[in-house]
């Protein structure tokens, strides 16, 4: 699920690649919501992958309905006895969180799927950038595939 960031990367880029624990059990997760509802003085910015980052961070209401909505949707369309697709860089002071898609979870589960690429939703308390540009190939090796294949975007 992780990999080393890139040397030169930004703050969100290494937090993206860096170390993280599983949500595992539901009680876990949820722990884990409880402990955002309860850190008051931090501003969460929700970043649903593949839309454009968010510049500014949402609100307490809106942290809290995402939460709601959220829990509610893992719960409802993955049907596991544990949960597994929620992952946290800090349990216990948490800055950021993937949180999985469970109809895109690939080979996430074990399915015959590859893995998905990009979890499907992020919060974090560093602003997003989009992964598809942040995450793109250097510049060397996208003209040196480009020029093996003859392809260009």
């Amino acid at each position: 699920m992780s990999r080393p960031a890139p040397a030169e990367t930004s703050p969100f880029v290494n937090a993206f690649w860096g170390s993280f624990t599983s949500m595992l059990r539901w009680p876990q997760l949820d722990k884990l919501w409880l402990t955002l509802r309860q850190q008051k003085d931090k501003s969460w910015f929700i970043y649903a992958v593949g839309e454009a980052p968010p510049d500014v961070p949402v609100s307490r209401e809106e942290l809290d309905r995402f939460i709601d909505e959220l829990d509610t949707l893992l719960r409802r369309e993955h049907e596991e006895r544990y949960c597994g697709i929620v992952y946290v860089d800090q349990p216990a002071d948490p800055t950021f969180i993937k949180v999985y898609d469970p109809n895109n979870l690939g080979m996430v589960c074990g399915s015959s799927g590859g893995p998905p690429p990009y979890p499907g939703w992020i919060l974090s308390l560093i602003p997003p950038e989009d992964l598809d540009d942040a995450l793109l190939p250097p510049g060397n090796r996208r003209r040196w595939w480009q020029r093996l294949f003859n392809t260009k975007k």
